[in-house]
């Protein structure tokens, strides 16, 4: 027993005065941490300012009942409790046993109120006691801060959230995850904190050693109106036909700029929100929007003119040893390039391709090249997918690889790199970037500004951009889009529709499509261009583009012209309509004549009745319904009117 007590005391020798230091800090360690305060996130907003995005800082407040002096507590716990019940509604007696028994029971953490916005926090931290701080009055501060989309799903996906992998990478697409790291995340905070149990943390001073900086807010493209108008269009179509998901982008023609872009997806419960963010990452076969391309190939290596003469046969040729079929029962037979890419002829197209580019495919696949087809945009937005444009040599190329082709099968575009093609169409040949940022800021100060990048300053000679463009417009006119035709604005653009999922077992039985239309409007004066794709509608309601995302452009494109606010230029303000003057010189004319006696108003729209008699210094009682014209007044014609005679008139 004697050994084992000098053993004892040897290891607490040990342990005080050898390994103290060690222990020591490992103490510290577990009950003093420094804690990160998350910086607030940059707020995301719209083209004119409106808010996409912002962080709102929460709080919890609580009291550590034991910290204060005894003298303290009592003098001021009363009046605490008093302004807790004004606050939280119950009685003051009843807060004040709750906070006297954690004082009692040493309770370091008792929660007084949660998730409370800023203004009720600087309340609180006014309370009595609880504005001595957090030595003296105990007060416990928790901040968080929440991410609030005021728009709700509209743009949600676009805007985006971050999420990290388990090597710190951003997970999410979105204009948060593009930009959270350099612009919208700021620098976080320190505070110390210390353990008092049950995993709380008090707060050691009411103050942080390092204070949290903001992140810049970021200024997008965004349009709230077009987007709004987007957004709807497309979730109606994709309720109609039940489709798997879609989406759909309007840029503005000149500059670039991406004025919406929605992008939803079906749930197991058939509700559609923003899942994935479809229109920037996913590369998919584009169908007959690809015709248009390719045509352009063929009419600007000027192996074809528009009226070049095609057999498309009865509907069904074949290629290789393989049947390419038309849509249309019987076929076309003879007929021009021009309006074979205007009824959207698979055979018309695959026919052009394969015979003037069979024996150099090179050829074809350098003037796709040469547009930039098959490399990403570069967009901000991470998460682009890649275009596979296959080449002689290659594991997807075959005989038919180039037929294939030239009505847009074997290879995969995303629709927003479809979009930019035709953007550079509407746009003099030019290519521009598809741009989703304006500016960032911190409050008034620009950080950096994003202009207008240009990719290709001309894709094709302007020959081939007035042909293409022509035929794009008789497409909606006459062509597969003809249902689409409106006289009140003019709208240009191809109709795709391309099978997906057919390398899968069964898929005869079970047809699935991806229907596409991308386009631009006015056709005079090309403002917009706009892409929709709805993936795997339900064929038994339709399936076809102009059936399925043909009315979604149109809606998109009718409702910008009516709803979109704009500004004209009056050239002249000196034009006379004769109705206008008529009424005028009458109401003038009465106005002159009359000034205490009672005019005859009847007939006269109540607002010019109220104008006129608010001049003659009397009271005026209106009885309104209907259109608002007066039927009838209650002081006769020529009567002389008293100072401040109340006069009713009821108009309907």
């Amino acid at each position: 027993m004697f050994v084992f007590g000098l053993a004892v005391m040897f290891k607490l020798l040990s342990i005080q005065f050898l390994q103290g230091d060690k222990y020591r800090s490992l103490v510290d360690k577990r009950d003093i941490q420094d804690i990160t305060i998350p910086a607030n996130r940059g707020n995301v907003y719209a083209n004119d300012g409106s808010l996409l995005a912002t962080s709102i800082p929460k709080y919890n407040i609580a009291i550590d009942a034991v910290t204060s002096q005894r003298k303290t507590f009592e003098e001021f716990i009363k009046p605490l409790c008093d302004s807790l019940s004004g606050y939280l509604g119950k009685s003051s007696s009843y807060y004040e046993r709750e906070i006297r028994k954690a004082r009692l029971n040493k309770n370091q953490y008792y929660l007084l109120v949660k998730n409370i916005n800023y203004t009720d926090y600087v309340r609180f931290r006014n309370f009595p006691l609880l504005k001595r701080g957090a030595i003296s009055g105990g007060l416990i501060v928790e901040q968080k801060t929440k991410r609030e989309f005021p728009m709700g799903s509209i743009a949600r996906r676009t805007i985006g959230y971050e999420r990290f992998d388990e090597d710190g990478n951003v997970t999410r697409p979105g204009i948060d995850g593009a930009f959270g790291l350099k612009y919208l995340r700021g620098t976080d905070g320190i505070r110390k904190k210390q353990k008092i149990g049950n995993g709380k943390w008090k707060p050691m001073t009411d103050h942080n050693q390092v204070e949290p900086k903001d992140g810049y807010d970021v200024y997008t493209t965004i349009d709230v109106n077009i987007q709004d108008i987007a957004h709807h269009a497309l979730l109606k179509q994709l309720n109609k036909y039940k489709a798997e998901h879609g989406c759909v982008v309007v840029m503005e023609v000149k500059t670039g700029e991406v004025r919406a872009i929605s992008n939803l997806g079906r749930t197991t419960k058939g509700v559609y929100y923003e899942k994935l963010n479809y229109a920037v990452g996913e590369s998919h076969e584009p169908g007959s929007t690809f015709k248009v391309m390719a045509m352009m190939a063929a009419l600007e290596d000027r192996v074809i003119d528009t009226s070049t003469i095609v057999d498309t046969k009865k509907g069904r040729k074949r290629f290789y040893g393989r049947y390419i079929n038309d849509s249309h029962h019987g076929g076309y037979g003879e007929i021009s390039a021009a309006r074979a890419l205007e009824v959207s002829s698979n055979i018309g197209l695959a026919t052009i391709i394969d015979k003037h580019y069979s024996d150099n495919p090179k050829k074809f696949i350098d003037r796709l090249k040469e547009w930039g087809l098959n490399k990403p945009l570069g967009v901000s937005i991470i998460g682009e997918g890649e275009p596979d444009i296959p080449e002689p040599g290659g594991e997807k190329w075959s005989r038919n690889a180039l037929p294939s082709m030239a009505y847009g099968y074997n290879l995969e575009l995303t629709p927003l790199q479809t979009l930019a093609f035709y953007n550079a169409i509407a746009n003099d040949g030019e290519l521009v970037k598809p741009r989703f940022l304006k500016a960032v800021k911190e409050f008034d100060k620009e950080i950096e500004t994003f202009n207008k990048e240009v990719i290709k300053k001309k894709i094709c000679s302007d020959e081939t951009l007035n042909k293409i463009r022509e035929i794009l417009k008789n497409i909606v006119i006459r062509g597969t889009g003809e249902k689409l035709y409106s006289e009140n604005f003019s709208m240009a653009g191809k109709t795709g529709t391309a099978r997906t999922e057919y390398w899968m077992k069964g898929w005869e039985d079970d047809k699935r499509y991806i229907s596409s239309f991308s386009g631009y409007f006015p056709v005079e004066n090309p403002k917009y261009s706009c892409i929709v794709v709805i993936h795997k509608p339900s064929t038994e309601i339709g399936f076809y583009g102009a059936d399925v995302t043909g009315p979604v452009f149109k809606r998109i494109a009718q409702k910008i012209y009516t709803d979109t606010p704009r500004v004209d230029e009056v050239r002249s303000l000196k034009i006379k309509v004769a109705s206008a003057e008529k009424e005028y010189e009458s109401f003038y004319k009465t106005a002159s004549t009359y000034r205490t006696i009672m005019p005859n108003v009847i007939g006269l729209p109540a607002m010019d009745a109220l104008a006129l008699l608010e001049n003659m210094d009397v009271n005026i009682k209106v009885e309104l319904s209907g259109n608002g014209v007066v039927k009838s007044q209650s002081v006769n014609k020529s009567e002389k009117l008293k100072d401040n005679q109340i006069v009713v008139l009821k108009a309907s």
